[in-house]
């Protein structure tokens, strides 16, 4: 590791227009306040009008499945419930500043900044009218034993940090063509240090792209171990794209149209590109939804979930959203599940739709008739790797509130619940933090997420914007098929490998084709792709991604670029690829190290010992679970959350334990997580230890109630 890089981890770590009166801008004066109210206003109805609009058009798309890819990225990245009003809001927001920069524009030729001409109270009042300085207001604490959904109040003192519908937390300053909002790239032919940076799609073509027959096969992890990564991803952050498929000011269908109008950022096609030949089409993306940051208007993206690991995935990160997931016909403490399809006598999710049409599932084959999955993240159905997770976890809750009863029959509906949840969340960070981490950080483990020495209050565990981005790294994992296979772990004519574009929103393979215990078997025993500076992402994710919904299939390497610049993170990235070839490339397309992505930087770098990440996002990928850990006030070994005995409990727990407890496999290997051949590596569920919920009969946790046992 260079030193340039220690410093640079170090960094990371650590109408018409009306004149006023009371300032000058390079001969601008100041906007009177009834210029930013109107415009305030007429952004309200443009939004409105454009979110109507979107959901509209999506509707008939369904019906007439004319649907195209950058529909299904809409659909899974949609925010639901209190997410959307949040969303609503700092689109107001954004949208008067596009207004109000039009009409300074229309009088005034020389290049400005419209965040220069706005005083501090005109940013306040901004915010306040919109409504989103209202949606933030400051939390009341009240005592509580148990997590928040929504993450308020884990830390008392600052009762924000690491909470949903927040903005992302910025490692350093965001950097933007204008300062304020616009993604370097978005202006063509306009010189980044010097040069023009490419074309994401162009950096795809000629460094990612790669034959699949020749990718290689990781000899030490599987693809559980890949599985993870997108499970304990989908606990931590999403950014949803803003929810208008058409511009707020023109009205410009982004689908259809490759022009950059505000919220639409598509990517170009470069000459020459191996599948696409029509050189004036052009793959769509979406900005990623706006916020902002108390008194400032320079544009940040929002997480609209916890940026804790506390199985928010499983439970929700809204409030709305967690009451949905219960079981309210009774008071057992259970989670819902599906009442009119069962796994060979085990559960499935519950629906998420009533067989309405506007769902993707039904689209994928009409004839199932099977919606999409309802779980705590909205891309549960994804793909059937990611929905057996979610399946698993939610039998888990059942299963343990289901065991706490039966040893504390005097416990409410309510205690059961939250007793049950707290052990699911303690289960998801033993897993992730003694079993998966160190396979991913390898030797940087101990450097980058030492050891737990208890609950920092000063720590603010808010997911990263640049980690969004980097721990996509778990793309290059991903084998281009879905494994299924049957008792004995044998494939069987009737479940074939499917390859991966045609299993997105596939509810029916899991319902229909054997449930989840296939899928676990699959990626138990198939190995993970290994990433290599030749063999970067396998054409599945390249080529095809979302193919099977018409039109043109996306680019996802391209697309982690394109989000990268777009969320404006700075991309200097010092390097030592050991690859004077591939360092060639790259300095042949950006013309400069400090232009480069940094996700395709991160993942280009060669890999540390033991580790499937190089030193950049080793650094990045440690900082953030080091914080998530360290700022987190219900972290299950901080001594006061569990008794010595339940945390002794917790840490004999594995993921085959749990794969053993909740499905009709009864052979799994001792470390899911590593490479394994059947039978060799395999032994019987019943030589792995139990999960000893005895710990927890009749004893208060730190958690319980104080008539619990009454």
């Amino acid at each position: 590791m260079t030193s340039w890089q220690i410093l640079s981890c170090l960094f990371l770590v650590l109408g018409s227009v009306q004149i006023g009166t009371a300032s000058f801008y390079d001969g601008v004066e100041e906007l009177d306040n009834n210029l930013i109210l109107s415009s305030v206003q007429e952004a309200k109805k443009l939004v409105d009008a454009a979110y109507k609009r979107t959901r509209d058009v999506l509707k008939e798309r369904l019906r007439s499945r004319t649907l195209s890819p950058s529909d299904v990225m809409t659909y899974f990245k949609q925010p639901v419930a209190t997410s959307r009003t949040f969303i609503r809001s700092a689109d107001y927001i954004e949208t008067s500043l596009q207004l109000l920069t039009e009409k300074v524009r229309s009088i005034y030729s020389r290049p400005f900044n419209i965040s220069d001409l706005l005083t501090v109270n005109q940013i306040d009042m901004l915010h306040k009218v919109s409504g989103y300085a209202f949606l933030h207001l400051p939390k009341t604490c009240p005592a509580s034993r148990y997590r928040t959904f929504t993450g308020e109040c884990n830390n008392r003192r600052f009762p924000n940090f690491g909470v949903s519908r927040r903005p992302y937390t910025r490692l350093l300053p965001a950097r933007y063509e204008d300062g304020r909002e616009l993604p370097q790239g978005w202006t063509e032919n306009r010189p980044i240090n010097g040069f023009t940076l490419p074309l994401a799609r162009a950096v795809s073509n000629q460094i990612i792209q790669f034959p699949e027959r020749e990718q290689t096969l990781d000899r030490q992890r599987s693809l559980m171990f890949m599985q993870w990564g997108q499970w304990i991803d989908h606990d931590l952050d999403l950014a949803p794209e803003t929810p208008s498929r058409s511009s707020f000011l023109k009205g410009i269908d982004c689908d259809h149209s490759c022009a950059r109008e505000l919220p639409c950022f598509p990517l170009r096609i470069p000459p020459n590109d191996p599948r696409i030949r029509n050189r004036s089409d052009c793959i769509p993306l979406f900005r990623s939804s706006p916020a902002f940051q108390q008194g400032s208007i320079v544009r940040e993206q929002m997480n609209i979930l916890t940026s804790y690991i506390d199985a928010s995935q499983v439970y929700g990160s809204d409030n709305d959203l967690a009451r949905r997931l219960r079981d309210n016909t009774n008071q057992l403490g259970l989670m819902d599940i599906n009442r009119n399809f069962n796994d060979n006598g085990r559960p499935y999710l519950p629906f998420s739709t009533n067989g309405k049409e506007e769902d993707f599932c039904l689209q994928t084959n009409k004839t199932s008739g099977l919606p999409c999955f309802l779980a705590g993240d909205g891309r549960v159905s994804e793909q059937p790797g990611l929905t057996a997770f979610h399946t698993l976890f939610v039998r888990e809750h059942n299963r343990i509130a289901t065991t706490l009863r039966r040893m504390n029959p005097r416990w409410s509906g309510e205690v059961l619940f939250q007793e049950a949840r707290k052990i699911v969340g303690a289960l998801t960070q033993k897993i992730n933090y003694k079993d998966w981490l160190p396979l991913l950080l390898g030797s940087s483990m101990s450097r980058t997420v030492p050891a737990y020495c208890g609950y920092n209050e000063s720590v603010n565990p808010g997911a990263s914007n640049v980690f969004s981005l980097v721990f996509r790294m778990g793309h290059t994992m991903i084998q281009p098929f879905i494994y299924r296979l049957v008792d004995g772990y044998r494939t069987s004519p009737s479940l074939p490998p499917v390859p991966l574009h045609l299993t997105f929103f596939n509810t029916w393979r899991v319902v229909r084709e054997g449930g989840i215990d296939p899928l676990l078997r699959g990626l138990m025993a198939n190995q993970a792709k290994l990433n290599r500076q030749n063999q970067i992402l396998v054409d599945e994710l390249r080529e095809h991604l979302f193919e099977l919904f018409k039109r043109i299939g996306l680019d996802l390497g391209a697309i982690n670029m394109q989000r990268g610049r777009e969320h404006g993170l700075p991309e200097e990235l010092a390097q030592v690829l050991r690859n004077r070839p591939l360092a060639e490339k790259f300095m042949s397309l950006y013309g400069t190290p400090q232009n480069i992505d940094i996700w395709m930087g991160a993942v280009a770098e060669p890999l540390l010992s033991n580790a499937r990440v190089g030193e950049l996002l080793a650094c990045l990928i440690g900082n953030q679970f080091r914080r998530s850990r360290d700022g987190d006030r219900f972290y299950y070994e901080k001594s006061s959350e569990f008794t010595a005995a339940q945390r002794n409990a917790i840490n004999r727990v594995t993921m085959s334990r749990i794969i053993c407890d909740n499905t009709r496999i009864t052979q799994v290997p001792q470390n899911v997580f590593v490479a394994n051949t059947f039978p060799r590596d395999f032994v019987n569920c019943t030589q792995i230890r139990p999960f000893d919920l005895s710990p927890w009969r009749r004893r208060k946790s730190g958690s319980e109630v104080e008539d619990a046992e009454d």
